[in-house]
């Protein structure tokens, strides 16, 4: 069995900058415009190490793919779910898509994957999730959090880290994709993860229908 959080821990920054990692892509299985097979084919001829295909709340992708067991793929999703007043998107990697409490945080429409003014509505309960996540033999990792809207990062990493972080995703695109939607700086989130001695991974969020 895969030691899914041992081999992203031992991914390094020189990894994501260098293109050979890039563990935050979304297809059409949410609200990405590249096929799942596609990407994947990319990722293998551009000579990537690992990826990590997370549709929002769902991972039918790994389900219905026939390149879901490329070697080169981590079993990935995104949620949306909320950490008191902060609106924030966990990731999870290494978890098995079949585990019971898991199934239960699953999208149950494919509008629930995609983005809509409803999925600000998540009735997702964080601790729980993470909890879930857990059960399934995954990881759980704080997507993107310069974009999260928190008074005070430090606390807010703190209360995620009572409920069980596992990581956070630093090598993010932040001035290419989110210039209008970052409200700290990510540097700060850098310094948390070693102060709290969580994983730090990347990813470039790509919605697209190439690598990006």
């Amino acid at each position: 069995m895969i030691n899914y959080k041992d081999l992203i821990k031992n991914l390094t920054e020189q990894d994501f900058k260098d293109k050979k990692a890039n563990l935050h892509i979304h297809t059409t299985f949410s609200d990405g415009e590249g096929d799942f097979d596609r990407l994947t084919e990319q990722a293998e001829e551009l000579g990537y190490k690992y990826i990590s295909i997370t549709d929002h709340n769902t991972m039918e992708g790994y389900s219905k793919s026939e390149k879901a067991a490329s070697s080169i793929l981590i079993p990935g999703v995104e949620f949306d779910v909320w950490c008191g007043y902060v609106f924030m998107h966990l990731l999870a990697y290494g978890a098995d898509k079949e585990n019971p409490e898991l199934k239960k945080f699953f999208a149950s429409t494919k509008r629930g994957t995609e983005w809509d003014i409803a999925r600000l509505f998540s009735t997702r309960n964080l601790k729980k999730l993470i909890e879930a996540i857990h059960s399934a033999g995954g990881i759980a990792v704080l997507a993107h959090p310069a974009c999260c809207w928190c008074l005070s990062p430090e606390r807010f990493i703190k209360e995620l880290v009572n409920s069980g972080l596992d990581g956070i995703e630093i090598y993010y695109p932040y001035p290419k994709l989110r210039g209008i939607l970052k409200f700290h700086n990510e540097e700060v989130f850098a310094r948390l993860a070693d102060k709290y001695n969580l994983i730090k991974t990347g990813g470039t969020d790509c919605h697209g229908k190439t690598l990006s």
